[in-house]
């Protein structure tokens, strides 16, 4: 259900302006009764400013008039006529603890994916060229510390993700008409 944009001040317009029950004033926005009911106590939501929803054509005057007069008729939201923006991938964040997982991600992409570029590994683990040319040729500040592990398994891309540019990057050398490296074969363990 699609609720309207700020839902606790349109709560408080709601019913600071109009004779509506507390129940549709919940349905609206998305509360709990109780909660429209403290909202109109003044307990909850003290200071918030109402938020009209009739001038930002999130339903009409008439709609309103309507459910007033009969306690179990329910607002709608009129449906917006704007289209929904795209989403645009940004620059990926890596959250600070993860920061250092990102060269174990990188040499583990450069040695079992040399088919992705520098540009799609830095899209993938949201790095920089510098570092992935740094953890390359070995000469990462910590790149006596670095052990190449999988990137999905530490959060910082999604296997869908990886999948997609691989799938790109093995598209893009056939183009070119060069052969689809294989991967490596899986190390044993040491421990064995």
């Amino acid at each position: 259900m699609t609720l309207p944009l700020m839902p606790k001040a349109t709560a408080v317009w709601l019913i600071e302006k109009t004779a509506l029950t507390f129940t549709q004033i919940a349905e609206f926005c998305g509360m709990h009764p109780l909660e429209v009911q403290a909202i109109a106590d003044g307990e909850v939501a003290q200071g918030i400013v109402g938020y009209d929803p009739v001038a930002n054509a999130q339903c009409t005057l008439e709609n309103i008039r309507r459910c007033e007069a009969d306690p179990n008729a329910r607002l709608k939201l009129i449906a917006s006529t704007m289209p929904m923006p795209k989403r645009l991938r940004g620059s990926r964040y890596t959250p600070v603890a993860k920061r250092n997982d990102r060269p174990d991600a990188i040499a583990f992409l450069l040695r079992n994916f040399p088919q992705l570029t520098e540009a799609q590994v830095g899209k993938l683990l949201g790095t920089t060229k510098d570092t992935i040319q740094k953890v390359r040729e070995r000469t990462h500040w910590n790149s006596a510390n670095i052990k190449p592990r999988d990137p999905v398994i530490l959060g910082l891309c999604s296997q869908t993700d990886l999948n997609a540019a691989v799938l790109q990057a093995n598209d893009r050398l056939q183009r070119e008409g060069r052969a689809v490296p294989l991967p490596p074969p899986p190390e044993a363990d040491e421990a064995a």
